[in-house]
């Protein structure tokens, strides 16, 4: 078993966390089945969101006989004090607990801190002193505001999209956290589906004894696959590191990560899958993605009306509009 302290925090798990925004897309019974076998089987470390609809409900559900044995992240997206705490009443409400493990600022623009005038740290502060949380840390996906966060010294953790087809000043976030004792949180493992072999994924990040991934499971295939990693865990050999290697190649490029702060869309464009399909009808069976329903939502591309919001949006800077129609030209391609 290889586990996993995240910086300061002292939280101590096997590498394997459970990503609980998938859950929110199945019903109640099925997300408790996934969610009490994973426990079983050693996982105990869940992440979620307050902007994950109804995930914080379905842990709370179906793990809140076991609350002691588990570690609980979640985060808000909160602009103001009053905002936090009513965000932060519901977490424990919906999680059915009284003290979250990791609270966490859920992607903010810029870095919260002492003074800034918005009052989000000192509601962090002021929640940890209540006993209603027990540490800090930041959630995001641009470089500039999880460096300072680093930084600042003002969070025990970081989470942030990280797999093998980072670059390298991705790699030196992870570092960084190493150095000051902060402890980060693997986000997007996987790319969003893009990364289709989880062994390989696995052993790219067990490099990292820092880093604590959080895969996000929805199918109890996905969860059966993790848990056998944490009693044989996978090591980059030569037939992984090709395989990475390969999708290096493919994918490391602009492309689109499926994290969905582009959404909503004014036309109903569903961007993240959309601006994404090039590569994804490439990585899965062709017949899933051409049929009726597809083709219509595909077609919608046609109807942007380039307000760009979602280019204003993505955190990754990327022209979306024009991503949208090159993937639907290539769509076209396939029907």
């Amino acid at each position: 078993m290889v586990q996993v302290t995240l910086g300061r925090t002292g939280i101590t798990v096997n590498k394997n966390g459970f990503g609980a925004l998938p859950i929110q897309r199945i019903n109640k019974e099925e997300a408790a089945v996934l969610l009490k076998k994973a426990y079983s089987n050693g996982i105990y470390f869940y992440d979620t969101a307050r902007f994950y609809t109804d995930s914080e409900e379905k842990i709370g559900y179906a793990l809140s006989d076991v609350r002691e044995n588990i570690y609980i992240a979640t985060k808000t997206m909160a602009t103001t004090p009053d905002g936090f705490f009513k965000d932060l009443e519901i977490s424990l409400s919906n999680l059915k607990t009284d003290y979250i493990d990791l609270y966490q600022f859920h992607n903010p623009s810029f870095c919260p801190k002492p003074g800034d005038g918005t009052g989000l740290y000192e509601a962090m502060l002021e929640a940890k002193s209540k006993k209603m949380i027990k540490h800090i840390g930041i959630s995001n996906h641009r470089l500039k505001v999880a460096k300072e966060a680093i930084l600042s010294g003002l969070y025990e953790t970081l989470q942030y999209p990280f797999s093998y087809l980072v670059n390298q000043q991705e790699i030196e976030l992870v570092n960084l956290c190493a150095e000051n004792k902060m402890g980060f949180i693997a986000m997007k493992a996987l790319s969003g589906g893009l990364i289709t072999n989880a062994r390989a994924a696995y052993a790219y990040l067990a490099q990292y004894p820092n880093v604590l991934p959080i895969w996000g499971i929805q199918k109890e295939k996905e969860l059966d696959e993790f848990i056998t990693f944490i009693n044989d865990p996978p090591t980059l050999d030569d037939k992984l590191a090709a395989i990475i290697e390969a999708d290096k190649e493919e994918l490391a490029s602009d492309f689109c990560r499926g994290c969905g702060y582009c959404m909503p869309c004014p036309v109903g464009i569903d961007i993240p899958n959309s601006a994404r399909m090039a590569l994804t009808i490439r990585r899965s069976p062709v017949d899933v993605y051409i049929n009726g329903e597809w083709q219509e939502k595909m077609k919608r591309v046609e109807e942007c009306i380039h307000c760009n919001n979602c280019k204003d949006n993505c955190p990754y800077g990327l022209d979306t509009p024009t991503l949208l129609m090159e993937n639907w030209e290539d769509y076209k391609t396939f029907i």
